[in-house]
């Protein structure tokens, strides 16, 4: 439900910075629960934190285009 919310925050303001600072973000989450053994939600955040560096790198690949 969260992750839903940040996407569409993302996909609105259509922001490169934003979403990569909301995947680094996910990857600092996703640290403490690998070291709580908590694998399932802290997989889930990298797989987050992915899909937000990826859309960063399509974003900017596409603003940059001359």
């Amino acid at each position: 439900m969260v992750f839903g919310i940040l996407v569409l925050a993302v996909f609105r303001y259509r922001r490169a910075r934003l979403a990569t600072v909301l995947g680094l973000g996910c990857l600092v989450l996703a640290i403490p629960l690998f070291g709580l053994r908590i694998f399932f939600t802290a997989e889930r955040l990298t797989w987050y934190a992915a899909a937000f560096f990826g859309y960063s790198a399509i974003k900017q690949l596409y603003e940059n285009r001359d």
